[in-house]
């Protein structure tokens, strides 16, 4: 390849991303409006020493996993978050900085975490019912270990609310992990028909892979 070529290819190259860019960050903002909207459709379980929430932010976090390439998904959430941290109350119980040290922030941090894993695993597998399936039962994994990690470093050694393993496993997990395991099947079966559209407005309409 001559000198000449090269320039042109690379030239050609960065003026599609340039063209790209718009659309990413489109696609990232409605993820990210999605995913602040399901705060708010929330099922509330009164227990101690936090309430635990049920809501439909995990749902729109498996598809922006599932749909989206890694660093678009791992931006639509991280997106998310930022605007909540600066004090827009569009989490769960509220808003703003403080909310780091709330221990169910760790959840949040989960739906980072698990978007991105999704969206890498989707790379590598075929687009299929299960390939849907699998990562989507991964980023669960991922979302519930980091959450529950969190949870228990917060209140244990950050604002001195020693909670036990037992009742950490028990609130925030055992009495959740049901309906966020049904949010990933419905999730996959929903990404199964969303998969055209998404992959048309990235200009990737290719259906059997990403």
């Amino acid at each position: 390849m001559n000198r000449k070529t090269a320039e042109h290819l690379d030239l050609s190259i960065h003026t599609k991303t340039r063209k790209n860019l718009p659309r990413e960050l489109a696609i990232s903002g409605l993820f990210a409006a999605l995913i602040a909207a399901g705060a708010f459709i929330q099922v509330t379980i009164p227990v101690q020493p936090y309430p635990m929430h049920v809501t439909m932010q995990w749902f729109f976090v498996l598809l922006a996993g599932l749909l989206l390439e890694p660093k678009l998904a791992a931006g639509s959430v991280g997106t998310y978050l930022l605007i909540g941290l600066c004090g827009v109350p569009v989490f769960a119980s509220g808003g703003g900085p403080a909310y780091l040290l709330r221990p169910t922030f760790g959840f949040l941090l989960g739906f980072l975490a698990a978007a991105w894993g999704m969206a890498v695993c989707c790379k590598q597998m075929r687009f299929s019912a299960a390939g849907r399936i699998v990562p989507a039962l991964l980023g669960l994994f991922v979302y519930y270990a980091v959450g529950v990690l969190y949870f228990y470093m917060i209140s244990n050694y950050v604002i001195a609310m020693p909670v036990g393993w037992k009742v950490v496993l028990v609130n925030c997990c055992l009495l959740t992990v049901g309906a966020d395991f049904l949010l990933c099947l419905l999730a996959a079966a929903a990404a199964g028909r969303m998969r055209p559209a998404v992959a048309a407005l990235m200009e990737n309409a290719c259906p059997s892979g990403r």
